[in-house]
């Protein structure tokens, strides 16, 4: 009977492997009489349905599922309960997806199901994944390319390999993303798992894009889609077809990218499966046709993208770049209301899931087409001064010719000296405009400059010190460290990291603002303060700022900076080494000008027998190229009061 079994299976994994009729194949599995080769076909067909009828999926799977549990089979009800998790992950139930991983993943333990262990173990890192959870995603990937290796189960390895470039990926980190996602394909090859490799070509087209050879990444694509043809697998067609029509878009191919769009959405609406992911499809639709100055059409296809956000709520995260989007859109319509609207639901959305980059790029629509309107409007100004300048000149000319009649002579002098000053006022407002619109072009290339460095802050320095800490927590994850000293060195080298991202932060917003407005540093220093109350919960903070202060006062980004500085330096101070149960922030107005106070009643320092360090030799500094002071008042067990005067 045993060697029945195994030669039932080899044949109908052949038939998996090259069949194309699954409606044939689960006729043959409904007639067979093996209850243990009738489950696991059940399974195998379920999983294929996923990526071609989700409809029937489901219906197969659970019909699997009863089969299992009349006759007991464990083995087959776990793989079952595995694909369920599977297909609810592909459906976009990502909750659902959990649970049937997590049952999954505990029956295989009970019975010592080790290969399906190491699956709910990767579907589980995939789940994390998609919640933005990177550490734990990283975790379980590595557990499960460790669980198959000890397993001898080389094929099983590529799906963790993926994965893990996935991850990479998310990082930015191209290159080594591509190394991982080439070592899955070249697995998936060596064992002919064909649709697997599919999902593999689509992520390399991916990183070969993203690092700039567009030229491989459209033939990768290209092979990609050839396969999924061949194996009929929609779901990874669809998504080949659209990052397709994103590199053609890239190389500058907008008739043939659209083209490719539009067959993007043709397909997946007749496919009835992952509608959600025609989300970025809309939106990048329609920046093709803001590019072509057609907002109207481009709004119709964000509509498009709200209705589906409506139909599944749970993706409003995904719905921000439609907002960006439509904002572009209104901008070229020059309806400013609906474009600001726009452009305060997407800084909303991206704030959420912490993202600054795409709200400066927002910024950037804004300042250039608010630009464009003063441009216009200083030269209708213009030429109505000339017009005016000429019914001035010509009424002159009907005074000097009255005047012409007392005195020729008279009348010439008095014509040329009112000639010249007219030319002369001329050439004054002339050079007066030129100097403004020099000023605006220097102003939108110091903003541009801005940008750019900014840009490059965030998502090279901030993705590398993303990716230490990463590391850190890895090594900590991946090794069982015994050395304490190493253990604190490397939470040193973390808590460092994650600092240094925070002054990059408040570095960048400073950048990116030509003037800091007092609502604007009072907000920035309560999240500090904030933060701080959370990081040392034994301490009261108080912060205070008089009704008195001028709110409407303004300073330059430097200024801004400096006082956030200061007040931040100080605070860190006192946490340092001041041992204070209470720290007083408090900002008030004395004759027109603002006082920053930072006191606490710790064990304070003898000013005399101290010597200085840098962070007070650093807030003094500050506070000169403030034009102001910084007084430093302490006694002994009686805290400390820094204050700062502007």
């Amino acid at each position: 009977m045993k060697k029945y079994q195994i030669a039932f299976l080899t044949c109908f994994f052949c038939l998996i492997g090259f069949a194309q009729n699954l409606d044939s194949l689960l006729v043959v599995a409904r007639q067979t009489v093996n209850d243990s080769a009738k489950i696991r076909m059940y399974n195998k067909i379920g999983f294929r349905y996923i990526f071609n009828d989700s409809d029937k999926a489901i219906k197969v799977l659970e019909e699997g599922v009863q089969l299992a549990n009349s006759a007991d089979f464990q083995y087959g009800l776990t793989e079952l309960i595995n694909t369920k998790g599977i297909y609810m992950d592909v459906m976009g139930k990502s909750d659902s997806a959990q649970y049937y991983f997590e049952k999954a993943l505990k029956i295989s333990q009970k019975h010592q199901f080790k290969s399906i262990e190491a699956l709910c173990i990767n579907n589980l890192g995939m789940f994390n994944w998609n919640r933005g959870n990177f550490d734990q995603a990283l975790d379980y990937f590595f557990q499960s390319l460790k669980k198959n290796e000890s397993l001898n189960q080389e094929s099983a390895t590529a799906n963790a390999l993926n994965n893990i470039g996935l991850i990479y990926q998310e990082m930015y980190l191209n290159e080594k993303a591509l190394e991982y996602h080439r070592r899955a394909l070249s697995v998936r090859e060596k064992y002919n798992l064909e649709n697997d490799q599919i999902a593999s070509l689509n992520n390399i087209g991916i990183n070969l894009k993203e690092l700039g050879r567009i030229g491989e990444a459209i033939e990768i694509y290209k092979t990609g889609i050839d396969l999924a043809i061949r194996k009929n697998n929609n779901l990874e067609y669809h998504k080949l077809l659209d990052n397709l029509a994103n590199a053609y878009n890239l190389n500058g191919d907008t008739d043939l990218a659209l083209q490719t769009y539009f067959q993007v959405i043709e397909k997946t609406k007749e496919a009835k499966a992952n509608e959600k992911a025609l989300l970025s499809t809309y939106n990048n639709v329609a920046t093709l046709y803001n590019d072509a100055n057609r907002p109207i059409k481009a709004l119709n296809y964000i509509n498009e993208g709200f209705l589906l956000v409506e139909k599944y709520p749970e993706s409003a995260l995904m719905s921000a770049d439609l907002y960006l989007t439509g904002a572009e859109s209104y901008y070229i319509l020059n309806n400013f209301n609906k474009a600001r609207a726009f452009k305060s639901q997407y800084i909303a959305l991206k704030d959420s899931i912490f993202s600054e980059k795409n709200a400066k790029a927002i910024a950037d629509l804004e300042i250039k087409y608010e630009t464009e309107k003063n441009q216009k409007q200083i030269l209708i100004q213009r030429a109505e001064l000339a017009e005016q300048d000429l019914i001035i000149q010509k009424r002159n000319y009907q005074i000097y010719g009255l005047i012409g009649l007392v005195s020729i002579f008279s009348f010439i002098g008095y014509l040329f000296y009112n000639q010249q000053r007219l030319k002369n006022h001329q050439l004054e407002k002339e050079k007066e405009l030129n100097k403004a619109l020099i000023k605006i072009e220097t102003q939108n290339k110091l903003q541009e400059q801005r940008l750019s460095i900014s840009r490059d802050l965030h998502d090279n320095i901030g993705a590398q010190l993303t990716f230490i800490i990463s590391s850190i927590d890895n090594i900590k994850y991946a090794f069982k460290l015994e050395d304490e000293k190493l253990k604190t060195k490397l939470s040193t080298i973390s808590d460092f990291a994650s600092s240094t991202i925070y002054e990059l932060r408040d570095t960048i917003w400073a950048m990116n603002k030509n003037e800091i407005t007092f609502e604007d540093l009072q907000v920035r220093i309560s999240n500090f303060i904030d933060k701080a109350n959370l990081a040392a919960q034994n301490i009261d903070f108080q912060f205070n700022v008089d009704k008195d202060v001028n709110n409407d006062a303004v300073f330059s980004s430097v200024q801004g900076m400096n006082i956030y500085r200061i007040t931040q330096e100080a605070i860190h101070n006192t946490l340092k080494y001041a041992k204070a149960s209470k720290i007083n922030v408090e900002i008030y107005q004395v004759n027109n000008h603002i006082r920053v106070s930072i006191k606490d009643d710790g064990i304070g320092f003898n000013d005399t027998n101290t010597v200085l360090g840098n962070g007070i030799r650093n807030m003094k500094k500050r506070a000169h190229e403030l034009g102001g002071n910084l007084s430093v008042e302490t006694k002994e067990n009686k805290g400390t009061s820094v204050t700062l005067f502007l």
